[in-house]
């Protein structure tokens, strides 16, 4: 039975988890990681990078279908998606083993096996290659992440009902399939599924899909998806699914709507925090109802010296790169050096779908709700010169700014996008909110011509009175 003494012992090798290893092995600490299967978690491995490495095929695919307006005889888009496969599991691969190399090189310790937390702060492990060890160490850092969650009725089969984790092992598409959830993920899926040639219906049980979003966001989406044949059933009650005899396919079945039938459900309805027998009785460390761990904006717990980041904190946004920035929060206070906690209000969120979304700040109805007397302009990327050029203009930029007594824009509360690659360009607006800047002064930053970005310039030009293209 090994033991190990450190400064940081970290369960969890997932964004969060990593991060606060590189970013406390770089401030000169010593560090220990435990993960109970590969470090990048759920986010390298079947989460984000897997699923947009299939987007991206799908936007091959895309392209291939219009190549002919350029002027290309491609000949038939027919994919053989056991390539697509390989490839994600190729990017993956050169990923990890980048990662494994960097923790090696930062001389971060990686430990295989579950961790759980004792009652003396200690760690032990409970399985996996060093199963047995025991890890004590000043601090410690909960960063066990999160499962896709499932619904009654609709038993996790692999085949017929499958969550994110097995879709993203598919080497073959279904030709009809229903995605559960219309929120982030399962507009994701949705999206690539149509794009490669499925009848998708998403069944979602909220009035809209991407709760959440700016209302006129969602309705750029909704239009593309319906353009693109895709039915969207929102304020649906799902009662269960019937297979037929031999298990090829499955009737949906729905509370006072037609019954669907499809041959795999695609089952995005969220997900929740892996937290069962993370820790014994007397940590001090508290959960919350919903299995969440209780922190504060430093990322600490009730016990002064665990930290948690990642999927597992309660009341946070599951996105790796909120991980990543209450990674680097967690090791600055253990350093005791200043620190700002994370703004979850103002994060960044990217959706990959077709069309993309990408939005920080407030929407409109978030302001209004909060008493803000706003300023709204939107743009169109329509007129957009490298939208014409890409052959992609569907879309549209909404920027939001609290109103001044004179009536002229002030603060910008929110920046809202849905189009081509707005998820790259979201970074001018994402400044713009956190550094609090006014219309005035955000307009005054050159966009490039001919950008995309462009779209976001004319329109924060149009806020603060006098746009050129934008009325």
């Amino acid at each position: 039975m090994a033991s190990h003494d450190c400064d940081v012992v970290i369960i969890g090798g997932g964004p969060g988890g990593y991060a606060a290893a590189l970013y406390a092995a770089a401030a000169g600490l010593t560090v220990v990681l435990v993960e109970r299967d590969k470090v990048g978690g759920t986010c390298l491995h079947r989460g984000c990078i897997p699923a947009k490495e299939f987007l991206e095929t799908a936007h091959v695919r895309r392209t291939l279908e219009h190549a002919s307006e350029f002027g290309f005889r491609t000949g038939t888009t027919t994919s053989d998606f056991a390539v697509s496969q390989a490839r994600k599991n190729s990017v993956v691969t050169t990923m990890f083993t980048g990662l494994t190399g960097l923790l090696k090189g930062r001389k971060v310790t990686v430990l295989e096996g579950t961790g759980r937390l004792e009652s003396d702060l200690s760690v032990s492990l409970t399985d996996g290659a060093d199963a047995g060890s025991t890890i004590t160490a000043q601090h410690v850092i909960l960063a066990s992440g999160s499962v896709p969650r499932t619904i009654p009725g609709f038993d996790v089969d692999g085949t017929l009902v499958v969550t994110s984790d097995e879709f993203l092992d598919l080497t073959s598409l279904p030709e009809r399939a229903a995605v559960i959830g219309g929120g982030a993920i399962g507009c994701e899926f949705a999206s690539m599924l149509v794009d490669m040639g499925s009848s998708v219906t998403v069944l979602e049980s909220m009035p809209s899909i991407l709760t959440g979003c700016d209302k006129d966001v969602v309705a750029v989406v909704e239009r593309a998806f319906k353009k693109r044949g895709m039915e969207i059933r929102t304020g649906v009650t799902l009662t269960g699914h019937t297979p037929n005899k031999k298990r090829t396919a499955t009737t949906v079945h729905l509370d006072g709507s037609d019954d669907l039938e499809v041959d795999m459900i695609v089952v995005s309805v969220g997900r929740r925090p892996r937290t069962d027998d993370l820790m014994s009785e007397g940590t001090g460390v508290e959960i919350n109802e919903r299995g969440f761990v209780v922190a504060d904006g430093y990322m600490r717990t009730a016990n002064p010296r665990v930290f948690a980041v990642g999927d597992v904190v309660a009341g946070t946004p599951q996105l790796a790169h909120v991980g990543f920035a209450e990674a680097v929060v967690a090791i600055k206070t253990i350093l005791g050096e200043p620190v700002t906690p994370v703004n979850y209000e103002r994060v960044p969120w990217a959706i990959y779908s077709n069309p993309e979304v990408a939005f920080c700040g407030l929407t409109e109805a978030a302001a209004k709700e909060r008493g803000y007397d706003v300023v709204v302009k939107k743009d169109p990327f329509g007129g957009n010169g490298r939208a014409q050029i890409i052959g992609d203009t569907v879309g549209t930029v909404k920027v939001i700014a609290e109103k001044r007594a004179d009536g002229t824009a002030g603060q910008i509360l929110g920046v809202h996008m849905a189009g081509p690659w707005v998820t790259e360009q979201l970074g001018a607006g994402y400044y713009a909110v956190n550094w609090e800047a006014t219309a005035e002064e955000a307009a005054m930053l050159i966009q490039p011509h001919p950008s995309l970005s462009e779209t976001f310039g004319e329109t924060l030009l149009a806020l603060a009175g006098r746009g050129i293209h934008v009325g």
